[in-house]
């Protein structure tokens, strides 16, 4: 069954900073939701996972985690996306004023083990909302803001992202690797904000999620 999240103003969520800034919080996002500390719009619906052992939950849109103002640090989360063509994306929201204006980082599952291998290197991306889309960053600065993965999951397998953000430096790990699949300078100057988990397309599933964040 899906249960519906609360929404509240995402402006009402900035007064709230993590108590445990300086150290490393995980979050059973299961439990967020069942307590209704995870924070997305009227049209969302989150669910807890029932088809895997992972404490998570499958969403769509962008889902705020209450309490939580993200400045720097690392950032560790189990993906599972779908090998639907141009239909699965998913990955975090962060420095996040709103829906609309936010960091996204996130994966394109389907382009993993893509033939084409211009594809491939759209696998793990940067965007900064709203006005460094994708589209925007692709055409204006091209594998810049977009890379392939290493090593390369299973389109629709659980797969480990480790992000680590420094300053304005953000880097980007898959499955432990010690090669980041993509490092990349933030665009905007941002230095705060909302953190959340973003999902587009189809919905997408996220479990063990941990925060290090760094004083």
């Amino acid at each position: 069954m899906m249960k519906k999240v609360h929404f509240i103003l995402p402006v009402l969520l900035m007064t709230h900073i993590a108590s445990t800034y300086g150290q490393q919080q995980t979050f059973n996002l299961g439990r967020m939701l069942a307590k209704n500390e995870l924070i997305a719009g009227p049209a969302n619906e989150v669910s807890i996972l029932k088809d895997s052992d992972k404490q998570g939950i499958s969403c769509k849109g962008i889902v705020w985690l209450n309490g939580v103002n993200f400045k720097q640090g690392q950032i560790d989360i189990d993906l599972r996306g779908k090998d639907v063509f141009l239909k699965s994306f998913l990955g975090i929201a962060f420095h996040g004023i709103d829906t609309t204006t936010c960091d996204i980082l996130y994966f394109r599952p389907f382009n993993f083990r893509h033939a084409d291998t211009l594809r491939r290197k759209w696998s793990v991306a940067y965007m900064s909302l709203p006005d460094n889309n994708y589209a925007v960053l692709r055409k204006e600065h091209p594998l810049v803001y977009e890379n392939a993965v290493t090593p390369v999951p299973q389109p629709d397998e659980w797969f480990h992202a480790t992000l680590v953000l420094k300053d304005r430096k953000l880097s980007v790990y898959v499955n432990h690797s010690s090669t980041p699949s993509l490092e990349v300078t933030l665009i905007n100057d941002r230095t705060e904000g909302l953190f959340g988990i973003y999902a587009d397309g189809l919905p997408e599933d996220f479990a063990n999620l941990t925060i290090n964040t760094k004083p």
